[in-house]
């Protein structure tokens, strides 16, 4: 359990990678520091690497999205990458997700592109 809710159990069996802490998302010409936790995996059956994770809640950011989904860059201290944000759970923290290289130090995993 953590202070935003419970912790995810995604269950899907793959061996993950992640990134919790800063990061700075660019949205809607807006640049906004937020906390994040990240994770993902090399998805073999489409040669790509899956990243996904939850935003901690942010009135500022809720507003930019408005429940509909948004192109955003995430720029963590190890990197940088497009992906989309969507989907508030119960706790307001937005869902960000994309494929290919993660804004986060991953594993070495076949076809992962750098």
């Amino acid at each position: 359990m953590t202070a935003h809710g419970p912790e995810p159990d995604h269950g899907h069996g793959h061996d993950e990678d992640g990134y919790a802490g800063p990061a700075t998302l660019l949205v809607a010409g807006h640049a906004l520091d937020v906390e994040v936790r990240l994770t993902g995996y090399f998805q073999p059956l489409d040669g790509r690497y899956h990243w996904y994770g939850r935003l901690a809640p942010d009135a500022r950011l809720s507003a930019l999205v408005a429940r509909r989904p948004v192109p955003v860059t995430v720029c963590t201290p190890h990197g940088r990458a497009e992906g989309e944000l969507s989907d508030p759970d119960l706790w307001q923290r937005l869902r960000v997700e994309g494929t290919s290289t993660p804004p986060f130090t991953a594993m070495a995993t076949p076809g992962l592109e750098n």
